[in-house]
């Protein structure tokens, strides 16, 4: 981070960047009064300069190093920080340095490509609806899928929440008994999106597994091992959030 806070940069954003809370408990915080900027109290919404002096209950406030990991998800983790259940989640085992959290989830039984990070601008971003990121997806259906529902697929399907937008999608030359491999990636972030368009044309997910997110793959990554991304592969995912708008 070359300048921090960043021109412009709004309070909550500097401190969920810094690690002190999520941007609504921020907002919380500058609110009740413990925040202050150059030692005047801050304001909601508040926009910073560059070396502008935060404190939070008086004391510094300066942002975290920021790191962006790449995770192979096994099955029977909880995309989430903690689990009321007692459940594993995808951060058991990884640094504790900084406080991390899950881009986006992917459900209790998909495995797979999921970034973890404590860039919040950078998650939000890839996360918003402009964004476009492509998610990259190996499915496994139940039965034959045939050329027509594969055209289907690829068109957009109607799902409760309105229609799916266009998505690349594949037969894998991999055999299963009774199933199907199809290769799917979309560019939209809606929960549960590809068990449910497979489910609209009339077949069910057995397994699901994303290989690619924003293009970046898993390499050797095996269940449950994660890596640091590469700094071209930090590019990448920049550029993929480019032009969305502030969260």
């Amino acid at each position: 981070m070359a300048e921090w806070p960043s021109p412009g940069m709004r309070i909550h954003r500097a401190l969920a960047q810094a690690g002190v809370a999520s941007r609504r408990a921020s907002e919380d915080l500058v609110a009740a009064g413990r925040v202050t900027v150059n030692g005047a109290p801050a304001t909601v919404g508040q926009r910073l300069s560059p070396g502008d002096m935060i404190r939070v209950d008086g004391v510094p406030v300066a942002p975290e190093p920021v790191r962006v990991l790449l995770l192979n998800k096994a099955a029977g983790t909880v995309s989430t920080a903690s689990d009321p259940e007692g459940r594993p989640t995808v951060l058991d085992g990884l640094p504790r340095d900084v406080r991390l959290y899950p881009v986006g989830r992917l459900d209790l039984d998909t495995t797979g490509a999921l970034l973890i990070t404590n860039d919040g601008d950078l998650a939000n971003r890839l996360m918003h609806p402009r964004g476009h990121v492509p998610k990259t997806y190996e499915v496994l259906v139940e039965g034959r899928v045939s050329a027509e529902t594969v055209r289907r697929l690829r068109r957009g399907v109607t799902l409760e929440d309105g229609p799916t937008l266009p998505a690349r999608v594949e037969v894998m030359d991999r055999r299963q008994p009774g199933g199907t491999w199809l290769l799917v990636e979309i560019t939209e972030g809606r929960n549960r999106q590809v068990k449910r368009m497979c489910a609209a044309v009339g077949h069910e997910v057995r397994r699901l597994h994303r290989s690619r997110y924003a293009g970046i793959g898993l390499g050797g990554l095996r269940s449950g091992q994660w890596r640091v991304l590469t700094y071209d592969e930090l590019g990448r995912l920049q550029r993929a959030a480019a032009g969305t708008v502030e969260g």
